[in-house]
């Protein structure tokens, strides 16, 4: 999927700009400078061209104060991660010179920008877009994030600038495996102790692998492309916003991936960071695998265990379904376990139920516990049948699509778990009403 990154200085409404192009309030909007910290990443899929937009902290070329340096290379790592840039400036202050140097910056980016003029919020505002020629750009668009003018026109400027997608060439008899992770957490050395060579570079330096690598193996005579998205490393230096970064990686490998493995630092425990890529996994419906690497650095007594599994089921309440791992990359320890356990869900992700099997749990269901009440009716289920896998999709038809409450689709979700198992792997339940 192309990504779009929202790039200028502090306070010219980029976070308003994100939310009206996704079509939702996601990005925190404050109007004082600095409110967006770190990127903000949304997949927007309601127009022609489906694109990943990232929203970025406020751009302060010349500033040496710590938090603006940070959003500073947070926007520089956006910029270098994305198909098309959108540079927005605003309307209402006029040109500055922090404007003058993003832009001379952005001259030396070899792709795509759109010079974008907001707060211009009707006709009598558009003389001042003409001051911002003075960049030395041959077109400006000028809009009114807030008040979503001239939003329309900037869709068409983005989705003509997008580049074309290549031809989807998948192996449907291959899993695609991802490891995912914070920096330094150990993914590099995993690749190699899974592919028993030294496939990628591992170090203990933080974003020793600059990009995604991809690795064809056989395993149990089923055929594997294991994705590494192993962190980052910028040009010279290590970011500082390295952990931010990872997410981009992370989302792009799991654009292409089945299986996903979510490796934490057993030393570090859990991190808002490993909750924040987990979650990417679960949106896209992907199975997932939680690994607990160095787990033999780790000072234990017998409760040590326990308390680490209770910990992850609570910080990780979304992935009930997920499996957990404890091994050592660096030794080797339990890594054997690791490929047995991708084998099993990823034929759980795979796996199709009869519709006569799922009618009967289904009636199963209804029995132990009756749909809700709706409207002064009870609404009644006709039948269900699953439609897709990657992950199991199932539709149920009923009286009231409208009247299934969140509570009653997880109690379901869960009656064909206790059922069928699907281990490791999300479970996708719709519902619609029966076509009289």
């Amino acid at each position: 999927m192309p990504i779009v990154a929202i790039v200028g200085r502090p306070n010219v409404g980029k976070s308003t700009l994100f939310n009206r192009i996704l079509g939702q309030r996601k990005a925190i909007v404050e109007d004082f400078p600095g409110v967006t910290r770190d990127r903000n990443y949304a997949e927007v899929t309601r127009f022609d061209r489906p694109f990943t937009l990232i929203d970025t902290g406020g751009f302060e070329p010349v500033s040496e104060d710590r938090l603006l340096v940070q959003m500073r290379e947070q926007s520089r790592l956006a910029v270098e991660e994305a198909d098309l840039i959108l540079f927005l400036v605003d309307g209402r202050e006029g040109l500055t010179a922090s404007d003058r140097e993003v832009a001379q910056l952005l001259r030396r980016v070899e792709k795509p920008v759109l010079y974008v003029v907001n707060k211009i919020d009707g006709d009598r505002q558009e003389e001042a877009v003409a001051e911002f020629f003075a960049l030395g750009v041959d077109t400006l668009l000028s809009i009114s994030a807030e008040h979503g003018r001239g939003i329309g026109e900037l869709i068409d400027a983005i989705t003509a600038q997008l580049p074309e997608a290549p031809p989807a060439v998948l192996d449907q008899d291959q899993t695609r495996l991802a490891i995912i992770g914070r920096p330094n957490v150990g993914k590099s050395s995993l690749v190699n102790r899974l592919l028993g060579q030294e496939r990628v570079v591992a170090n203990p330096a933080a974003g020793t692998t600059r990009d995604s690598v991809d690795t064809l193996f056989v395993h149990n005579g089923k055929n594997y492309l294991l994705i590494d998205t192993a962190g980052i490393r910028r040009k010279g230096k290590v970011s500082q916003v390295l952990e931010k970064y990872s997410v981009i990686q992370a989302l792009k490998a799991m654009d292409r991936a089945h299986v996903v493995l979510v490796v934490i630092d057993a030393v570090e425990g859990v991190t808002d960071q490993d909750l924040t890529v987990a979650g990417y996994a679960y949106e896209k419906g992907r199975a997932v695998i939680l690994v607990v690497n160095k787990w033999d650095a780790l000072t234990k007594d017998n409760k040590t265990h326990g308390r680490f599994v209770e910990d992850l089921r609570r910080r990780f309440k979304f992935l009930a379904f997920a499996p957990i791992l404890f091994v050592s990359a660096l030794s080797g320890q339990r890594v054997n376990t690791i490929m047995a356990e991708v084998e099993k869900v990823a034929a759980e992700f795979n796996r199709r139920v009869p519709t006569s099997q799922l009618n009967q749990v289904l009636g199963d269901a209804v029995k132990k516990h009756p749909p809700p009440v709706f409207q002064g009716q009870r609404l009644k289920f006709f039948y269900a049948t699953q439609t897709a896998v990657r992950p199991p999709t199932f539709v149920y038809f009923v009286s009231r699509a409208d009247g299934i409450h969140f509570s009653y689709e997880r109690f379901l979700a869960n009656h064909l778990r206790e059922a069928f198992g699907f281990v490791g792997s999300p479970l996708r339940l719709q519902f619609r009403d029966r076509e009289r």
